[in-house]
C-alpha cells in the first residue's frame, strides 16, 4: 500500500504549539492537519507572488501604455466609475 503523505518531527516552542491546539481544537480539527493545512497555504502564498513577479519581469509597459492611449473604444458606461474614497 503506498501513501502519499510523509512524516516530519517537528519542533515548535510550546507557546506556539499551544496556539495552534487551541486553534486546531476551535476549529475541530487535529494538530496534524491545521499545521499541514497552514503549511500548504503559505505555499500557496508563495507561489502566487512568485507567478505575479515573474509576470510583472515579462511585462511590455510600451505595448501596455499603446493600449491604453489608443483611439476607438467606447466610453466607460455608467456603473464603471471608481469608487470614490
Amino acid at each position: 500500500m503506498s501513501s502519499n503523505t510523509s512524516t516530519y518531527p517537528l519542533r515548535l516552542p510550546r507557546s506556539v504549539k499551544a496556539a495552534v491546539e487551541k486553534l486546531a481544537k476551535e476549529e475541530g480539527v487535529s494538530l496534524n492537519q491545521f499545521v499541514a493545512t497552514a503549511v500548504a497555504e503559505k505555499l500557496a502564498a508563495m507561489n502566487t507572488a512568485a507567478f505575479f513577479s515573474e509576470r510583472k519581469n515579462r511585462a511590455d509597459f510600451d505595448a501596455f501604455k499603446k493600449i491604453l492611449t489608443r483611439e476607438g473604444g467606447q466610453p466607460p458606461r455608467t456603473g464603471d466609475e471608481l469608487p470614490i474614497s
